[in-house]
């Protein structure tokens, strides 16, 4: 695998309000049209172009990428099969290196190693990210029940 630039784009405040017109328009585009698989769009500076054919879920990752841009979240696109660095995989988790390395070590993320460095896919690393976010709503759950249990002190 290649070196992968995982740099998170943000939008400056001026251009938010785009992003969010577009947005309501693709969303607006994509309830309309539920059963096309392939949808054209008109780019405006194409000329006499034909239309440009894009496949549905191209514009649903459109539509998530504008929602987060245009409510001022920074975002990177990773594909599930890039090998992140220690550093990078612990940038997406927003976790310290030795943190992660700790994770790894413990075989709670899977990784592999290149010579003496470690390499994550995107994939494992989103895997233990989901597996981590359930573990936490559940010990949440756990908490607000324990609370309704014991009533108002």
């Amino acid at each position: 695998m290649s070196k992968i630039d995982i740099r998170p784009v943000k939008l400056p405040d001026d251009k938010q309000e785009t992003a969010n017109h577009a947005f309501v328009r693709v969303r607006s585009y994509l309830a309309e049209h539920q059963d096309a698989s392939q949808m054209k769009v008109n780019v405006q500076d194409a000329g006499d172009r034909e239309p440009l054919t894009l496949p549905r879920e191209a514009v649903e990752l459109l539509a998530s990428l504008l929602a987060h841009l245009g409510a001022g979240r920074a975002v990177s696109i990773v594909p599930s099969d890039a090998e992140l660095t220690t550093q990078q995989a612990a940038d997406l988790l927003n976790v310290s290196r030795p943190f992660l390395i700790g994770l790894l070590d413990a075989g709670e993320i899977e990784y592999r190693t290149v010579g003496t460095h470690r390499r994550i896919t995107a994939s494992s690393l989103l895997e233990y990210q989901r597996k981590d976010d359930h573990r936490r709503r559940l010990v949440a759950d756990e908490l607000t029940q324990l609370g309704q249990e014991m009533g108002p002190i």
